[in-house]
């Protein structure tokens, strides 16, 4: 018997993979405690004056793994048999990206900022660009 029939059948195991966590118990309490902190240094008068932004790149090629990535072939089937487009998975060596930026406040919130590619968020573009124009879109919604 095979490992997996042993663990499966005999002692009646169940496989689960790990999943990445971005996060731990530790680091949420410490985002807590910084956001008591920030909430108690300003008055709640300020609250309409506050916008949140956020920011995420998104990747176009996907990541190689090739421990999923499988040829399935009749036993018979030597592997040179096989057509190299099949067996090789090639991707760009400098994938594509596109970054997205949006906001919101007590007011609303923002329309979507594409950030054109190759263009580095400074702190100076951040700030003259990104939540200039999310504050003007807030006013217009408002």
């Amino acid at each position: 018997m095979t490992v997996r029939r042993i663990l499966h059948n005999g002692l009646h195991l169940k496989c689960f993979k790990k999943c990445r966590s971005t996060i731990s118990e530790a680091n949420k309490l410490a985002r807590l405690q910084r956001a008591r902190q920030l909430l108690r240094q300003y008055p709640a008068s300020l609250d309409n004056f506050v916008i949140f932004t956020d920011e995420k790149l998104f990747t176009v090629a996907r990541p190689l793994n090739t421990q999923y990535d499988r040829i399935y072939a009749h036993h018979d089937t030597l592997k040179k048999q096989v057509p190299a487009t099949q067996l090789l998975c090639t991707r760009p060596t400098f994938s594509c990206s596109l970054m997205v930026s949006t906001g919101m406040s007590a007011f609303g919130r923002t329309s979507v900022h594409f950030v054109e590619p190759g263009l580095k968020v400074n702190g100076q573009y951040y700030r003259d660009v990104l939540v200039l124009q999310d504050l003007a879109d807030i006013r217009q919604l408002s």
